[in-house]
């Protein structure tokens, strides 16, 4: 049937609206069982097991998803296609992996099969299913259920709003895994180490900094306004370091003080000593940090400049914000 676009664009709509819909209405009924199912793969990890997902038609692959992503954050996964099961590879199968298994109606025959034989391979399991009362979630050992009224097909036949509503409660689980178990961002890089992605979060402060002349760095003492604004000028960056008698940072000049001191004194301000107007101390960064922690100091506190100290609190290195773009860090 011809659509006209102002009806393209208001289907495309409800599509969004109604698996928007199974998303908000899935999170409000988050309950114990999901927290069970959290401490249950905890437990398996202490003790070196696996997690295990299954699922057959749309939520095949909805299970390859949630399997990448458990991997990803160092939670050894994999996924298990019921068919091959029975002839062979359940030969992957250990006593105390956890299986969890994904079907919307919850009378999934494939999956029905294979609840006796995880109990026979002294495996626990888990329902991902939209409905709570079905044979697959009474079976199981734990259950996770999800909130799909509605499919957004118009035929009410396609899986959309399930699938999305099941994919997003795998994406819960191990988001909540990555934070009990304290993933930190070298962990995640340690999974992550090619593509953009891995170069992003391998890179360190000291490999993206600038150096040299283009870090403008002069001692606090006898130092004028118009020194620092030459340096900076010269430097071709936003901010100067200052610092002590033993090259330890005591303060930055930025634009931002520049133009302070100018509107505050007025013609006799470039011969004033730059201790008038810099700022103390200053947000820096260890030049050894992930260059992540750069990013997330320029986000948190809106800054264009951040400098790089070494062990000793001397400045060796210089970030402006536009330099982050170019390393496809913003």
């Amino acid at each position: 049937m011809p659509l006209n676009d102002k009806t393209i664009l208001a289907q495309a709509r409800r599509c969004f609206a109604i698996e928007s819909e199974a998303l908000d209405a899935t999170a409000k009924a988050l309950n114990a069982d999901f927290i069970q199912v959290v401490r249950l793969i905890e437990a398996a990890l202490g003790e070196e097991k696996k997690i295990i997902f299954s699922g057959v038609g749309k939520n095949a692959p909805i299970a390859e998803k949630i399997t990448g992503t458990f991997n990803s954050i160092g939670v050894p996964s994999c996924f298990l296609d019921p068919t091959q099961a029975l002839h062979g590879d359940l030969g992957l199968c250990a006593t105390g992996d956890v299986a969890i298994l994904l079907s919307n109606s919850g009378s999934t025959a494939e999956l029905l099969r294979l609840l006796p034989l995880f109990e026979k391979f002294g495996l626990k399991t888990v329902a991902l299913t939209g409905s709570s009362e079905s044979e697959l979630a009474r079976g199981a050992d734990f259950r996770l259920t999800y909130c799909a009224p509605r499919e957004a097909c118009p035929l009410s036949l396609a899986p959309t709003a399930s699938t999305t509503a099941a994919l997003a409660l795998g994406d819960a689980l191990a988001m909540v895994l990555l934070e009990t178990r304290g993933l930190t961002h070298e962990g995640f890089a340690k999974y992550h180490p090619a593509g953009t992605l891995g170069l992003t979060l391998l890179l360190r402060v000291k490999d993206i900094m600038r150096t040299g002349e283009s870090c403008p760095v002069l001692k606090e003492a006898k130092t004028t306004v118009q020194e620092a604004i030459f340096a900076m000028t010269k430097a071709k960056a936003g901010a100067v370091a200052l610092i002590d008698a033993k090259g330890r940072l005591t303060g930055i000049f930025t634009d931002g003080d520049f133009r302070r001191s100018a509107l505050n004194d007025g013609t006799t301000f470039l011969q004033k000593p730059v201790t008038s107007s810099m700022t103390r101390g200053g947000k820096t960064v260890a030049a050894h940090a992930l260059a992540v922690e750069a990013l997330k100091l320029f986000q948190q506190f809106k800054i264009s400049d951040l400098f790089a100290l070494d062990t000793k609190g001397r400045p060796v290195g210089y970030i402006d914000v536009q330099d982050l773009p170019k390393l496809k860090m913003l």
